[in-house]
Protein backbone atom coordinates (compact mmCIF):
# COMPACT_ATOMS: atom_id res chain seq x y z
CA UNK A 1 0.00 0.00 0.00
CA UNK A 2 3.13 2.60 1.04
CA UNK A 3 4.54 1.72 -2.24
CA UNK A 4 1.79 2.40 -4.26
CA UNK A 5 1.29 5.43 -2.48
CA UNK A 6 4.55 6.57 -3.06
CA UNK A 7 4.92 5.29 -6.61
CA UNK A 8 1.83 7.33 -7.15
CA UNK A 9 2.88 10.81 -5.82
CA UNK A 10 6.28 9.92 -7.53
CA UNK A 11 4.44 9.81 -11.01
CA UNK A 12 1.86 12.36 -10.12
CA UNK A 13 2.16 15.95 -11.05
CA UNK A 14 0.79 17.59 -14.25
CA UNK A 15 -2.81 17.43 -12.74
CA UNK A 16 -1.49 18.42 -9.15
CA UNK A 17 0.00 21.61 -9.96
CA UNK A 18 -2.53 22.91 -12.59
CA UNK A 19 -5.07 22.00 -9.33
CA UNK A 20 -3.36 24.20 -7.27
CA UNK A 21 -2.51 26.77 -10.16
CA UNK A 22 -6.17 26.65 -11.00
CA UNK A 23 -6.61 28.40 -7.10
CA UNK A 24 -4.29 31.52 -8.08
CA UNK A 25 -4.21 35.07 -6.89
CA UNK A 26 -6.84 35.68 -9.24
CA UNK A 27 -8.99 32.58 -8.35
CA UNK A 28 -8.39 33.57 -4.73
CA UNK A 29 -9.65 37.20 -5.41
CA UNK A 30 -12.92 35.96 -7.40
CA UNK A 31 -13.55 33.31 -5.17
CA UNK A 32 -13.56 35.86 -2.14
CA UNK A 33 -15.53 38.59 -3.84
CA UNK A 34 -18.75 36.09 -4.09
CA UNK A 35 -18.14 35.23 -0.95
CA UNK A 36 -18.45 38.46 0.56
CA UNK A 37 -21.11 40.25 -1.79
CA UNK A 38 -23.25 36.92 -2.35
CA UNK A 39 -22.55 35.07 0.36
CA UNK A 40 -23.86 31.18 0.10
CA UNK A 41 -25.60 32.15 -3.17
CA UNK A 42 -22.63 30.82 -5.74
CA UNK A 43 -21.34 27.96 -3.20
CA UNK A 44 -22.80 25.18 -5.56
CA UNK A 45 -20.88 26.31 -8.46
CA UNK A 46 -17.63 24.43 -6.22
CA UNK A 47 -19.47 21.52 -6.67
CA UNK A 48 -21.31 21.50 -9.80
CA UNK A 49 -18.17 22.98 -11.81
CA UNK A 50 -16.14 19.27 -10.28
CA UNK A 51 -16.72 16.86 -13.16
CA UNK A 52 -16.62 19.77 -15.55
CA UNK A 53 -13.27 20.00 -14.83
CA UNK A 54 -12.34 16.60 -14.40
CA UNK A 55 -13.67 16.10 -18.28
CA UNK A 56 -11.42 19.18 -19.52
CA UNK A 57 -8.05 18.38 -17.72
CA UNK A 58 -8.29 14.62 -18.49
CA UNK A 59 -9.24 15.22 -22.28
CA UNK A 60 -6.42 18.09 -22.45
CA UNK A 61 -3.97 15.70 -20.48
CA UNK A 62 -4.96 12.95 -22.90
CA UNK A 63 -4.01 14.93 -26.12
CA UNK A 64 -0.67 16.13 -24.97
CA UNK A 65 -0.02 12.38 -23.59
CA UNK A 66 -1.49 10.57 -26.66
CA UNK A 67 -0.04 13.03 -29.37
CA UNK A 68 3.54 13.95 -27.53
CA UNK A 69 2.60 17.80 -28.42
CA UNK A 70 0.96 20.70 -27.04
CA UNK A 71 -2.53 21.98 -27.68
CA UNK A 72 -1.21 24.29 -30.05
CA UNK A 73 0.70 22.11 -32.25
CA UNK A 74 -2.10 19.89 -32.80
CA UNK A 75 -4.20 23.01 -33.71
CA UNK A 76 -1.44 23.37 -36.56
CA UNK A 77 -0.94 20.17 -37.57
CA UNK A 78 -5.00 19.33 -38.21
CA UNK A 79 -6.89 22.34 -38.36
CA UNK A 80 -7.33 25.81 -39.96
CA UNK A 81 -4.59 28.61 -39.44
CA UNK A 82 -7.67 30.56 -38.35
CA UNK A 83 -8.19 28.14 -35.33
CA UNK A 84 -4.86 28.16 -34.32
CA UNK A 85 -3.84 32.20 -34.30
CA UNK A 86 -7.59 32.32 -32.37
CA UNK A 87 -6.29 30.08 -30.46
CA UNK A 88 -3.27 31.48 -29.73
CA UNK A 89 -4.61 35.54 -29.19
CA UNK A 90 -6.77 34.47 -26.90
CA UNK A 91 -4.56 32.23 -24.54
CA UNK A 92 -1.37 34.94 -24.73
CA UNK A 93 -3.81 37.98 -23.83
CA UNK A 94 -5.84 36.19 -21.10
CA UNK A 95 -2.62 34.54 -19.74
CA UNK A 96 -0.63 38.12 -19.68
CA UNK A 97 -2.90 39.96 -18.10
CA UNK A 98 -3.44 37.12 -15.35
CA UNK A 99 0.19 37.59 -15.16
CA UNK A 100 0.26 40.95 -14.15
CA UNK A 101 -3.05 40.81 -11.93
CA UNK A 102 -0.94 38.25 -10.07
CA UNK A 103 1.94 39.70 -9.90
CA UNK A 104 0.42 42.75 -8.68
CA UNK A 105 -1.73 40.58 -5.66
CA UNK A 106 1.60 39.34 -4.92
CA UNK A 107 3.36 42.90 -4.22
CA UNK A 108 0.03 44.18 -2.36
CA UNK A 109 -0.07 40.88 -0.34
CA UNK A 110 3.57 41.41 0.64
CA UNK A 111 3.13 44.65 1.81
CA UNK A 112 0.74 43.53 4.58
CA UNK A 113 3.33 42.49 6.56
CA UNK A 114 6.54 44.36 4.38
CA UNK A 115 6.75 47.67 5.02
CA UNK A 116 8.47 48.01 1.63
CA UNK A 117 7.35 49.61 -1.71
CA UNK A 118 4.85 48.07 -4.08
CA UNK A 119 6.97 48.87 -7.13
CA UNK A 120 9.96 47.29 -5.13
CA UNK A 121 8.26 44.07 -4.15
CA UNK A 122 6.53 43.89 -7.47
CA UNK A 123 9.65 43.73 -9.37
CA UNK A 124 11.25 41.61 -6.68
CA UNK A 125 9.32 38.44 -6.97
CA UNK A 126 9.20 39.50 -10.88
CA UNK A 127 12.81 38.52 -10.60
CA UNK A 128 12.78 35.66 -8.70
CA UNK A 129 10.28 33.93 -11.16
CA UNK A 130 12.33 34.30 -13.73
CA UNK A 131 15.30 32.81 -12.33
CA UNK A 132 13.63 30.04 -11.29
CA UNK A 133 11.64 29.39 -14.14
CA UNK A 134 14.70 29.97 -17.00
CA UNK A 135 17.56 28.69 -14.59
CA UNK A 136 16.17 25.87 -12.66
CA UNK A 137 15.62 22.25 -14.04
CA UNK A 138 12.18 20.99 -14.45
CA UNK A 139 12.86 18.04 -12.42
CA UNK A 140 13.39 20.51 -9.36
CA UNK A 141 11.10 22.82 -10.57
CA UNK A 142 8.09 20.62 -10.79
CA UNK A 143 9.42 19.72 -6.71
CA UNK A 144 8.98 22.97 -5.70
CA UNK A 145 5.65 23.27 -7.71
CA UNK A 146 4.02 20.79 -5.84
CA UNK A 147 5.35 22.19 -2.54
CA UNK A 148 3.83 25.18 -3.24
CA UNK A 149 0.40 24.17 -3.82
CA UNK A 150 0.10 22.97 -0.32
CA UNK A 151 -0.26 27.23 0.21
CA UNK A 152 -4.12 26.82 -0.28
CA UNK A 153 -4.54 24.84 3.03
CA UNK A 154 -4.88 27.84 5.64
CA UNK A 155 -9.06 27.81 4.06
CA UNK A 156 -9.53 24.44 5.06
CA UNK A 157 -8.33 24.62 8.19
CA UNK A 158 -9.92 28.37 8.61
CA UNK A 159 -13.52 26.37 7.56
CA UNK A 160 -13.59 24.51 10.83
CA UNK A 161 -12.20 26.90 13.08
CA UNK A 162 -15.77 29.45 12.25
CA UNK A 163 -19.38 28.12 13.13
CA UNK A 164 -21.02 27.64 10.54
CA UNK A 165 -25.01 27.19 9.38
CA UNK A 166 -23.95 23.27 8.13
CA UNK A 167 -27.68 23.38 7.42
CA UNK A 168 -27.33 26.15 5.05
CA UNK A 169 -24.60 25.32 3.68
CA UNK A 170 -25.65 21.96 2.41
CA UNK A 171 -28.33 23.42 0.59
CA UNK A 172 -26.43 26.39 -1.21
CA UNK A 173 -23.98 23.26 -2.13
CA UNK A 174 -26.07 21.02 -3.81
CA UNK A 175 -29.64 23.59 -4.42
CA UNK A 176 -28.50 26.17 -7.29
CA UNK A 177 -29.61 29.92 -6.85
CA UNK A 178 -28.95 32.16 -9.52
CA UNK A 179 -29.82 36.39 -9.48
CA UNK A 180 -30.09 37.54 -13.33
CA UNK A 181 -28.18 40.42 -12.68
CA UNK A 182 -25.04 42.00 -13.71
CA UNK A 183 -23.65 41.98 -10.66
CA UNK A 184 -24.05 38.28 -9.78
CA UNK A 185 -23.55 36.89 -13.70
CA UNK A 186 -20.43 38.76 -13.56
CA UNK A 187 -19.16 37.54 -10.99
CA UNK A 188 -20.30 34.32 -12.08
CA UNK A 189 -18.23 34.43 -14.95
CA UNK A 190 -15.54 35.28 -13.17
CA UNK A 191 -16.47 31.88 -11.11
CA UNK A 192 -16.09 29.91 -14.31
CA UNK A 193 -13.09 31.59 -15.76
CA UNK A 194 -11.03 31.15 -12.91
CA UNK A 195 -11.99 27.73 -12.38
CA UNK A 196 -12.26 26.56 -16.10
CA UNK A 197 -9.13 28.75 -17.16
CA UNK A 198 -7.23 28.83 -20.86
CA UNK A 199 -3.76 28.54 -19.27
CA UNK A 200 -4.88 25.26 -17.84
CA UNK A 201 -5.50 23.73 -21.23
CA UNK A 202 -2.15 24.54 -22.68
CA UNK A 203 -0.16 24.11 -19.78
CA UNK A 204 -1.23 20.29 -18.81
CA UNK A 205 -1.22 19.27 -22.15
CA UNK A 206 2.02 20.61 -22.22
CA UNK A 207 3.29 19.34 -18.97
CA UNK A 208 2.28 15.91 -19.83
CA UNK A 209 4.68 15.74 -22.87
CA UNK A 210 7.19 16.90 -20.26
CA UNK A 211 6.79 13.83 -17.84
CA UNK A 212 6.64 11.37 -21.47
CA UNK A 213 10.48 13.21 -22.19
CA UNK A 214 10.98 12.55 -18.68
CA UNK A 215 10.66 9.55 -18.45
CA UNK A 216 11.84 8.89 -22.05
CA UNK A 217 8.57 7.52 -23.34
CA UNK A 218 8.87 9.48 -26.35
CA UNK A 219 10.55 8.15 -29.33
CA UNK A 220 11.14 9.69 -32.78
CA UNK A 221 8.51 12.19 -30.88
CA UNK A 222 5.89 9.36 -30.80
CA UNK A 223 4.94 8.64 -27.77
CA UNK A 224 4.86 5.02 -26.34
CA UNK A 225 2.35 5.20 -23.82
CA UNK A 226 1.10 2.00 -21.23
CA UNK A 227 -2.69 1.78 -19.49
CA UNK A 228 -0.67 2.18 -16.46
CA UNK A 229 0.28 6.25 -17.39
CA UNK A 230 -3.05 6.93 -18.30
CA UNK A 231 -4.81 5.92 -14.98
CA UNK A 232 -2.22 7.53 -13.08
CA UNK A 233 -2.90 10.20 -15.73
CA UNK A 234 -6.56 10.43 -14.95
CA UNK A 235 -6.27 9.34 -10.91
CA UNK A 236 -3.27 12.51 -10.98
CA UNK A 237 -6.04 14.90 -12.57
CA UNK A 238 -8.85 14.10 -10.71
CA UNK A 239 -6.83 14.47 -7.16
CA UNK A 240 -5.45 17.90 -8.44
CA UNK A 241 -9.38 18.95 -9.66
CA UNK A 242 -10.89 17.66 -6.66
CA UNK A 243 -8.43 19.42 -4.53
CA UNK A 244 -8.60 22.40 -6.12
CA UNK A 245 -12.58 22.50 -5.56
CA UNK A 246 -12.16 21.91 -2.05
CA UNK A 247 -10.17 24.77 -1.43
CA UNK A 248 -12.32 26.77 -3.92
CA UNK A 249 -15.67 25.76 -1.83
CA UNK A 250 -13.73 26.73 1.09
CA UNK A 251 -12.84 29.88 0.03
CA UNK A 252 -16.28 30.42 -0.70
CA UNK A 253 -17.62 29.50 2.58
CA UNK A 254 -15.22 31.36 4.74
CA UNK A 255 -15.33 34.73 3.45
CA UNK A 256 -19.22 34.54 3.48
CA UNK A 257 -19.05 33.39 6.91
CA UNK A 258 -16.93 35.98 8.23
CA UNK A 259 -17.25 38.74 5.67
CA UNK A 260 -20.64 38.50 4.26
CA UNK A 261 -22.25 37.75 7.71
CA UNK A 262 -20.18 41.16 8.85
CA UNK A 263 -21.47 43.57 6.36
CA UNK A 264 -18.02 43.15 4.36
CA UNK A 265 -19.42 43.06 0.44
CA UNK A 266 -16.56 44.63 -1.79
CA UNK A 267 -13.03 43.26 -1.33
CA UNK A 268 -10.96 46.33 -2.46
CA UNK A 269 -7.78 45.81 -0.89
CA UNK A 270 -5.48 42.99 -0.04
CA UNK A 271 -6.07 43.43 3.60
CA UNK A 272 -10.02 43.22 3.20
CA UNK A 273 -9.62 39.58 1.71
CA UNK A 274 -6.98 38.90 4.24
CA UNK A 275 -9.72 39.62 6.96
CA UNK A 276 -11.56 36.20 6.06
CA UNK A 277 -8.12 34.34 8.02
CA UNK A 278 -8.73 35.98 11.16
CA UNK A 279 -10.44 33.17 12.62
CA UNK A 280 -7.36 30.97 12.39
CA UNK A 281 -6.19 32.79 14.55
CA UNK A 282 -8.78 34.13 16.90
CA UNK A 283 -7.04 32.68 19.97
CA UNK A 284 -3.88 34.79 19.40
CA UNK A 285 -3.79 38.41 20.38
CA UNK A 286 -2.32 39.83 17.07
CA UNK A 287 -5.04 37.59 15.10
CA UNK A 288 -5.42 40.05 12.39
CA UNK A 289 -1.37 40.73 12.04
CA UNK A 290 -0.94 37.06 11.74
CA UNK A 291 -4.06 36.67 9.34
CA UNK A 292 -2.12 39.40 7.29
CA UNK A 293 0.66 37.20 7.15
CA UNK A 294 -1.28 33.59 6.62
CA UNK A 295 -2.78 35.58 3.20
CA UNK A 296 0.30 37.00 2.30
CA UNK A 297 2.20 33.60 2.16
CA UNK A 298 -0.94 31.93 0.70
CA UNK A 299 -1.22 34.73 -2.78
CA UNK A 300 3.12 34.60 -2.61
CA UNK A 301 3.27 31.03 -3.07
CA UNK A 302 0.29 30.57 -5.44
CA UNK A 303 1.45 33.11 -6.93
CA UNK A 304 5.33 31.38 -7.55
CA UNK A 305 3.29 28.36 -8.41
CA UNK A 306 0.69 30.35 -10.87
CA UNK A 307 2.61 32.61 -12.32
CA UNK A 308 4.98 30.40 -14.32
CA UNK A 309 2.39 28.47 -15.87
CA UNK A 310 0.72 31.65 -17.16
CA UNK A 311 4.02 32.59 -18.86
CA UNK A 312 4.93 28.57 -19.78
CA UNK A 313 1.42 28.06 -21.30
CA UNK A 314 1.29 31.06 -23.11
CA UNK A 315 5.39 30.48 -24.37
CA UNK A 316 4.21 26.58 -25.23
CA UNK A 317 1.77 27.92 -27.48
CA UNK A 318 3.83 29.98 -29.68
CA UNK A 319 6.51 28.12 -29.58
CA UNK A 320 4.67 25.37 -30.63
CA UNK A 321 3.15 27.63 -33.23
CA UNK A 322 6.62 29.10 -34.78
CA UNK A 323 8.00 25.56 -34.75
CA UNK A 324 10.83 27.04 -31.99
CA UNK A 325 12.37 24.41 -29.30
CA UNK A 326 10.65 24.44 -26.15
CA UNK A 327 10.02 22.52 -23.06
CA UNK A 328 11.15 23.74 -19.29
CA UNK A 329 13.20 20.84 -19.72
CA UNK A 330 15.39 22.47 -21.78
CA UNK A 331 18.08 24.71 -20.83
CA UNK A 332 18.30 28.50 -22.11
CA UNK A 333 20.71 28.31 -24.72
CA UNK A 334 18.72 25.68 -26.57
CA UNK A 335 15.68 27.48 -26.44
CA UNK A 336 15.85 30.94 -26.22
CA UNK A 337 12.72 31.62 -28.02
CA UNK A 338 10.73 29.77 -25.52
CA UNK A 339 12.50 31.58 -22.60
CA UNK A 340 12.24 34.75 -24.04
CA UNK A 341 8.69 34.30 -24.44
CA UNK A 342 8.12 33.56 -20.96
CA UNK A 343 10.02 36.60 -20.29
CA UNK A 344 8.83 38.93 -22.39
CA UNK A 345 5.08 37.91 -21.40
CA UNK A 346 6.38 38.03 -17.65
CA UNK A 347 7.28 41.66 -18.43
CA UNK A 348 4.19 43.18 -20.04
CA UNK A 349 2.14 41.50 -17.08
CA UNK A 350 4.26 43.48 -14.90
CA UNK A 351 3.66 46.72 -16.64
CA UNK A 352 0.02 46.59 -15.90
CA UNK A 353 0.73 46.92 -12.44
CA UNK A 354 1.96 50.86 -13.00
CA UNK A 355 -1.12 52.14 -15.22
CA UNK A 356 -3.14 52.79 -11.95
CA UNK A 357 -5.23 49.43 -11.58
CA UNK A 358 -6.37 48.41 -8.34
CA UNK A 359 -4.32 44.82 -8.27
CA UNK A 360 -7.24 43.27 -6.35
CA UNK A 361 -9.69 44.06 -8.69
CA UNK A 362 -7.50 43.39 -11.89
CA UNK A 363 -7.61 39.79 -10.23
CA UNK A 364 -11.51 39.87 -10.39
CA UNK A 365 -11.30 41.29 -13.98
CA UNK A 366 -8.67 38.72 -15.08
CA UNK A 367 -11.38 35.69 -13.99
CA UNK A 368 -14.00 37.35 -15.97
CA UNK A 369 -11.66 37.73 -19.28
CA UNK A 370 -10.65 34.03 -19.07
CA UNK A 371 -14.05 32.80 -18.84
CA UNK A 372 -15.07 34.93 -22.42
CA UNK A 373 -11.42 33.45 -23.84
CA UNK A 374 -12.56 29.65 -22.39
CA UNK A 375 -15.00 29.45 -25.42
CA UNK A 376 -13.68 29.06 -28.48
CA UNK A 377 -10.87 27.35 -26.84
CA UNK A 378 -13.21 24.52 -25.06
CA UNK A 379 -15.26 24.00 -28.41
CA UNK A 380 -11.13 23.73 -30.31
CA UNK A 381 -10.49 20.94 -27.90
CA UNK A 382 -13.66 19.21 -27.77
CA UNK A 383 -13.26 18.51 -31.45
CA UNK A 384 -9.34 17.76 -31.36
CA UNK A 385 -10.58 14.86 -27.82
CA UNK A 386 -13.34 13.27 -29.95
CA UNK A 387 -11.38 13.30 -33.57
CA UNK A 388 -10.21 9.31 -33.44
CA UNK A 389 -7.39 10.58 -36.56
CA UNK A 390 -5.62 12.38 -33.78
CA UNK A 391 -6.38 10.31 -30.54
CA UNK A 392 -7.11 7.20 -31.70
CA UNK A 393 -8.01 4.56 -29.16
CA UNK A 394 -7.80 7.28 -26.46
CA UNK A 395 -10.26 9.46 -28.10
CA UNK A 396 -12.47 10.39 -25.54
CA UNK A 397 -15.66 8.42 -24.70
CA UNK A 398 -19.34 9.85 -24.57
CA UNK A 399 -19.44 10.83 -21.13
CA UNK A 400 -16.20 12.67 -21.57
CA UNK A 401 -17.18 14.68 -24.51
CA UNK A 402 -20.95 15.02 -22.91
CA UNK A 403 -18.93 17.33 -20.19
CA UNK A 404 -16.83 19.23 -22.14
CA UNK A 405 -19.48 20.31 -24.77
CA UNK A 406 -21.73 21.23 -21.69
CA UNK A 407 -19.01 23.14 -20.33
CA UNK A 408 -18.40 24.74 -23.51
CA UNK A 409 -22.93 25.67 -23.68
CA UNK A 410 -22.38 27.11 -20.10
CA UNK A 411 -19.88 29.13 -20.22
CA UNK A 412 -21.14 30.58 -23.62
CA UNK A 413 -24.07 31.09 -21.93
CA UNK A 414 -22.77 32.46 -18.93
CA UNK A 415 -20.51 35.35 -20.95
CA UNK A 416 -23.61 36.18 -23.17
CA UNK A 417 -26.07 36.84 -20.25
CA UNK A 418 -23.48 38.73 -18.51
CA UNK A 419 -22.81 41.41 -21.45
CA UNK A 420 -26.89 41.06 -22.17
CA UNK A 421 -27.34 42.66 -18.66
CA UNK A 422 -25.05 45.34 -19.01
CA UNK A 423 -27.47 47.82 -19.57
CA UNK A 424 -29.18 46.97 -16.70
CA UNK A 425 -26.51 47.15 -14.60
Amino acid sequence: MFKGARKFFKTAGPGIITGAADDDCSGIATYTQTGAQFGYGQLWTAVFLLPFMVAIQESCARIGAVTGKGIAAVIKEHYSKKALYTALLFVITANTINIGADLGAMGAAAQLIIPVNFTILTLFFTVVILLLEIFVSYRVYSRILKWLALALISYPITLFLVKQPWGTLLKATFIPHIEFSFAFLFIITGVLGTTISPYMFFWQASEEVEEEKKRHMLRHGIPHLTKKFIRFLRLDTFIGMLSSEIATWSIIVVSATVLNANGVTDIGTAADAAKALEPLVQTFPNAGLIAKMLFATGIIGLGLLAVPVLSASASYALSETLNWKEGLNLKLKKAHGFYGVITIATLIGLTINFIGINPIKALIFAAVLNGVAAVPLLFIIARIARNEKIMGAHRSGMLSTTFVWATFLLMTISSIAMFFTIGGS
